[in-house]
C-alpha cells in the first residue's frame, strides 16, 4: 500500500493533512521515503517528534490540533485556552495547546502542546472530527487554574455562563471535584457569579462599589412594576431610585442582545428610574469619576415604592 491509498487518503482529510510516524509506516512508508519527504525543502514538515504535516507552509491551528493529539494518543483530549476556543468563549489567545492524558500515560510536553496528565479523564468530551474536546466546565476550570490575571478569569468564568456553555452548577461540579491548587481564584470568581455577577466589567463595578463609602446596593436584582417584568441592572438603589448599567458592546452577543439592553434602558427610565451609564473603559481609567457620578445621584435620589424587586403575589 502506498501513501496515495484511499485509506490515507481519508485519514489525512479526517487529520486535516497531519500524520503520525505510526500512521504513515502503517500505510507502507519505508523509513527512507519519510525522510526523503522530510528533507529540507521536501513536501512534508515535521510538526512535532513523530507528527508531520503532509504540505508545506505554515500549519493552520486546525492542523496544530490535530498534531497535539496524535502526540499525546490514544485517549487525549484538548483543554484551556484551546478548548475555548473551540466553544466560542472569550479566553487568551496563544499558541499552547494543552492536552490532558491518563495519568499512566509517558508521553511529554513537547513544543506547543503542554500536556497535562489526570487521574480525572472527563467521561463525555465534544467531538469536531478527529478532534477531541475536554468539556466547557474543564476547559473553564483548566483555563482559569493558570490565569494570575483576576480580570482574565472573570472573563472566562462569566462569558461562559453568560453563553449558556456551561452552567454555574457544572462548573461548581468541576470545582468541587477538581485539585485544589491554583482553584483559589475559580473559587473568587465562581462566587460572584453565583452572586449575579455576569461579566468581567460588572465584577470591576462590583468591587469599585464595594471599597468606597458608597451604601451597598443590590447587584444584577430584578425589578417589577405592578408585578410586571422591568429589568434587571448590574447596581440598583431602592431607597434612591438609581441603577448603574455598564455598557460594552464586547459584552453582547448580536447587534440584537445590544438593542434589548437599550430597550430594557428606556424601560426603567420611563419608571422614574435615573439609570447611570458606565463603560468598562471609565471603570480601568476614571474610577473616582464613576464614584463621584453615583455619589450625587444618590444625593438627590428619591425612593421610587412602585419599584419592587420581586412579582406581587396574584
Amino acid at each position: 500500500m502506498t501513501l496515495d491509498g484511499r485509506a490515507v487518503a481519508v485519514q489525512l482529510i479526517l487529520q486535516h493533512g497531519v500524520l503520525s510516524r505510526s500512521q504513515a509506516l502503517a500505510h507502507g512508508v519505508t523509513d527512507s521515503s519519510l525522510r526523503h519527504r522530510l528533507r529540507p525543502g521536501g513536501p512534508w514538515q515535521r510538526l512535532l517528534p513523530g507528527v508531520y504535516l503532509t504540505a508545506t507552509g505554515t500549519p493552520t491551528w486546525q492542523q496544530l490540533e490535530s498534531a497535539a493529539l496524535l502526540h499525546a494518543g490514544d485517549g487525549s483530549l484538548i483543554t484551556g485556552p484551546a478548548a475555548l476556543r473551540n466553544y466560542g468563549i472569550r479566553g487568551q489567545d496563544g499558541r499552547v495547546i494543552d492536552v490532558i492524558v491518563l495519568a499512566r500515560r509517558e508521553v511529554t510536553s513537547a513544543r506547543f502542546v503542554a500536556v497535562h496528565r489526570t487521574w480525572r479523564m472527563p467521561q463525555q468530551w465534544t467531538v469536531d472530527g478527529f478532534l477531541r474536546f475536554a468539556p466547557p466546565e474543564r476547559a473553564v476550570a483548566d483555563t482559569v487554574r493558570q490565569l494570575a490575571d483576576l480580570a482574565e478569569a472573570r472573563a472566562v468564568v462569566a462569558g461562559a455562563v453568560q453563553q449558556g456553555r456551561c452552567s454555574i452548577a457544572n462548573l461548581t461540579a468541576e470545582l468541587v471535584a477538581g485539585p485544589t491548587r491554583g482553584s483559589a481564584r475559580l473559587r473568587s470568581v465562581l462566587a460572584e457569579v453565583i452572586a449575579g455577577v455576569r461579566s468581567a466589567p460588572e465584577a470591576d463595578l462590583r468591587d469599585l462599589i464595594r471599597l468606597s463609602r458608597l451604601p451597598e446596593p443590590l447587584f444584577n436584582p430584578k425589578l417589577y412594576l405592578g408585578g410586571v417584568f422591568l429589568a434587571q441592572p448590574d447596581a440598583w438603589w431602592p431607597e434612591f431610585g438609581i441603577a448603574v448599567e455598564v455598557d460594552s458592546r464586547e459584552w453582547h452577543l448580536s447587534p440584537a442582545d445590544w438593542e434589548h439592553t437599550m430597550a430594557r434602558h428606556r424601560r426603567m427610565a420611563a419608571a422614574g428610574i435615573v439609570v447611570l451609564h458606565v463603560s468598562p473603559r471609565q471603570l480601568r481609567e476614571h474610577p473616582e469619576r464613576v464614584l463621584a457620578e453615583i455619589e450625587a445621584a444618590i444625593r438627590v435620589g428619591r425612593r421610587l415604592a412602585s419599584i419592587t424587586t420581586k412579582p406581587l403575589a396574584s
